[in-house]
């Protein structure tokens, strides 16, 4: 067992030296889709915190139980 994680590093460490320097070109296009995928990962974690919030603050201990409600 020992062998093959020792083969298993060393394979992974010549796979990730041995890998030749890229000639890429990032246009002025590929920032804003970076953007556009940040700012709606950040919407979407802000509407599913909208969703969720009751049950958020209730697990957290600070939200109002069903129970006090019926009292």
């Amino acid at each position: 067992m020992r062998y093959i994680s020792h083969l298993l590093a060393t394979t992974m460490v010549l796979s990730v030296t041995a890998i030749a320097p890229a000639q890429a070109y990032l246009d002025p296009g590929t920032g804003s889709i970076i953007l556009q995928l940040i700012l709606g990962g950040v919407a979407g974690v802000m509407v599913v915190m909208k969703l969720y919030w009751h049950r958020l603050l209730s697990f957290f201990g600070r939200g109002d139980s069903s129970s006090d409600a019926d009292e």
